[in-house]
Order: C-alpha cells, then sequence, then structure tokens
C-alpha cells in the first residue's frame, strides 16, 4: 500500500508542480528615447540563448526576457554597445553574437562550412576521376567481342 501512496504522490507532484511557476516582477526601466533607439538597434544583433536561431529583439523566451532586461538596465547605465556585447560575451560567450568576431578562437566556425564544402567537393571530384579512368581501363583492356557468339545471342 505504501508504493501505491508513493506513486500517487509522485504523480500529483509531476502533475501541479509544473504549473507552478513563480514569476518576479522587476522594476520597470525608463529610457530616454535616445537609449530607446540605441537598445532598438543593440538587441537584434544578440542571440536568445534559448532560441539560438532568434535574435533578443524576436524571442519571448523566459531567459531572452531576462536578458532584455539585463541589457536595457546596461543602456540605462550609459554603456555604449560595445560595452554591452563585450560584458554579455564575457558572461556568456561568443554565442551570444549573431556575428562572431573573427578571431583565433572562432576561425573554425567561420572558415570550417567553406572547407566542408571544399573538401566534398574534392572527394568529388576524385570519385569522377576514379570512376572515368576505371571505364577507360576496362574498355581497353576488353577483349573484341566473338561475332559468332553475339549472332548467336542475338537470334534468341
Amino acid at each position: 500500500m505504501s508504493l501505491l501512496r508513493s506513486l500517487c504522490l509522485l504523480l500529483l507532484v509531476a502533475a501541479f508542480g509544473a504549473q507552478g511557476q513563480v514569476t518576479v516582477e522587476k522594476p520597470a526601466i525608463e529610457l530616454t528615447v535616445e537609449q530607446e533607439a540605441r537598445l532598438a538597434e543593440l538587441l537584434p544583433d544578440l542571440r536568445c540563448l534559448v532560441c539560438q536561431n532568434e535574435s533578443l529583439a524576436e524571442s519571448r523566451a523566459p531567459l531572452a526576457l531576462d536578458l532584455k532586461y539585463e541589457v536595457r538596465s546596461l543602456v540605462a547605465q550609459g554603456k555604449s554597445a560595445t560595452e554591452i556585447k563585450h560584458y554579455l560575451t564575457d558572461r556568456y560567450g561568443d554565442f551570444v553574437l549573431f556575428r562572431p568576431p573573427f578571431d583565433p578562437r572562432t576561425w573554425l566556425l567561420w572558415i570550417g562550412p567553406f572547407a566542408l564544402v571544399l573538401l566534398g567537393l574534392l572527394v568529388l571530384v576524385r570519385q569522377i576521376r576514379s570512376t572515368r579512368r576505371a571505364a577507360v581501363r576496362a574498355a581497353t583492356t576488353a577483349k573484341p567481342a566473338d561475332p559468332a557468339a553475339l549472332k548467336k545471342l542475338l537470334d534468341e
């Protein structure tokens, strides 16, 4: 009976525990028109860490909303776009930027796709040349057909 009671308790916790999310209201940060414009210009350049293919401006994920609030507070403090991006990359890595910098840490990210396409083309060209060589070799080393055998095959 204790096992059944534990199982029922576990199901209740699983069913109602997920719905009991607590949201904390944050104080509104007032920005000037100039700061709002800077924020609107900066958010599309930053990636949502949850959605990955959406900018912070587009994302509605809870983590993205927190990150937007943080960026908003940094803009309110008078930080420049470069300072804000530096702060975020120090904290979250270059992944937070839609356009990571071209430096030794990100060379593979920038050059990798082109290198893979080039490697694929080289393999394709090599395969085509190998197939052609094999076909030429087979054609030059083939024995001439016996005319009597061919006539017999065609007559059947």
